[in-house]
């Protein structure tokens, strides 16, 4: 299965560390995410599927960093920069430029809800009127498998992928007082009409 996180990985291994130990970093990488797929059990599939097309290689990806000699404070910057500047940023772009199609809140406020009412990504509880919409995350995907893949602390950087996505967007404001990730008992999510 071809997954497409895999190529923004290698580029920014390869950036940071150079060709050589870029490319040699990679196949390390690859190797963890074959074993962490192989250890999925009792998943949907579609949970099945947003683990390995999108959690597992960036779980793979933080527990392959120590092996380039970065540790604490350096191993969470270098991970930062690639959730924040590269996965963050192209999530960001993507929305920001939904917000040019007529009818934009509407529209998304419809999809993000039926979304996240129909897969089983979440287990969450919704309201919304004219102007706005919450979700209330009492369980996620993302937070769940960094707790089974021993990275609780990696599920923060998850979280503030959606303040990058959402904030500074004209049509859409966004706010949460707490997530999992940070020790909340759950992921507030408001968004409302700008």
């Amino acid at each position: 299965m071809k997954i497409a996180q895999q190529k923004e990985i290698k580029e920014f291994l390869v950036e940071i560390f150079g060709k050589e130990r870029g490319n040699e970093l990679f196949e390390q990488q690859e190797k963890t995410l074959d074993v962490l797929i192989e250890k999925i059990e009792n998943k949907s599939e579609n949970q099945r599927k947003t683990l390995i097309q999108t959690i597992l290689p960036r779980i793979a990806l933080y527990q392959i960093l120590p092996e380039t000699g970065l540790s604490g404070e350096d191993l969470e910057v270098c991970m930062r920069r690639y959730m924040m500047d590269i996965v963050g940023a192209k999530k960001h772009a993507s929305t920001a430029k939904m917000e040019w199609i007529p009818g934009f809140y509407f529209l998304y406020s419809r999809i993000f809800l039926k979304i996240v009412c129909t897969m089983d990504l979440w287990e969450s509880v919704q309201k919304h009127d004219r102007n706005s919409f919450d979700v209330t995350m009492k369980k996620c995907l993302w937070h769940t498998a960094c707790l089974e893949n021993g990275c609780p602390e990696l599920c923060r950087l998850f979280c503030d992928v959606d303040n990058a996505t959402y904030g500074g967007l004209k049509k859409l404001g966004f706010s949460r007082t707490k997530t999992l990730g940070y020790g909340g008992d759950c992921c507030d999510f408001h968004f409302y009409k700008k």
